[in-house]
């Protein structure tokens, strides 16, 4: 993710992070029940580790999970994650996130990210983020390479939608939704498109304080594939 599309998605998500929670709250109990009916078709493994990029306040997908390691650009919905995971009695070995940007061209391997806790990953997934992202490809890759043999990378994004009629660069959104061959095509160019399956949600969902303040409705797709063993994904 280039420095100015960080920059831009810092302060945008920073801004909503205090009231993120309470403002999406209908809309994140409809998107957490249907990743948990999900949970199978994500990848989600009983004892695995989880890297939820771009983790907001965080993904309902934790229960079965061993750990869960949030990476988010924006300090606010950062502190906000851990904070939630504090009232809910989980200790930082268990769910804990961090500031920090794995998407940067310039910078292939943060030194923030390198000790072995930040690789190794039964499952990586991007809630909601992914339109934000300049180069999904290169995104795709880098959470590829944290992946073990045989993990699991998902995407819960869009289907592709009509351009907003508002200032959509300056809310840091780069593309306005997904297809099922983009994210196909995508997928396998990080090498992670084995088993590749698609599906999205019955209906659309309702955003009502959504970009600009504005009300929304988006049709939300879910996306999985599973790392080739043999691969290294190169960038």
């Amino acid at each position: 993710m280039s420095d100015a599309t960080t920059g831009i998605n810092q302060a945008y998500f920073n801004k909503l992070a205090p009231d993120y929670d309470e403002n999406f709250q209908k809309t994140i109990g409809q998107l957490h029940e249907e990743l948990q009916q999900r949970s199978d078709f994500l990848g989600v493994k009983p004892g695995g580790r989880l890297l939820d990029y771009a983790c907001g306040t965080g993904l309902a997908l934790g229960a079965d999970l061993s750990q869960c390691v949030g990476i988010d650009i924006a300090e606010s919905m950062v502190e906000q994650y851990n904070a939630n995971a504090k009232a809910n009695g989980l200790t930082l070995d268990k769910r804990a996130a961090y500031l920090g940007n794995l998407f940067s061209p310039d910078d292939p391997s943060p030194a923030a990210f390198a000790s072995p806790n930040f690789f190794n990953f039964d499952l990586a997934g991007v809630g909601l983020g992914f339109h934000h992202i300049d180069d999904c490809v290169l995104a795709a890759k880098r959470l590829s390479e944290r992946l073990k043999p045989g993990g699991s990378l998902f995407i819960v994004d869009f289907v592709s939608h009509a351009p907003l009629d508002h200032g959509a660069t300056s809310l840091g959104i780069r593309h306005h939704g997904f297809s099922e061959d983009q994210i196909r095509a995508i997928f396998d160019e990080a090498g992670v498109g084995n088993n590749f399956k698609f599906e999205t949600m019955d209906e659309d969902i309702s955003f009502d304080h959504a970009h600009g303040g504005n009300h929304m409705v988006r049709r939300v797709f879910f996306a999985r594939g599973d790392k080739t063993a043999s691969t290294t994904a190169h960038i």
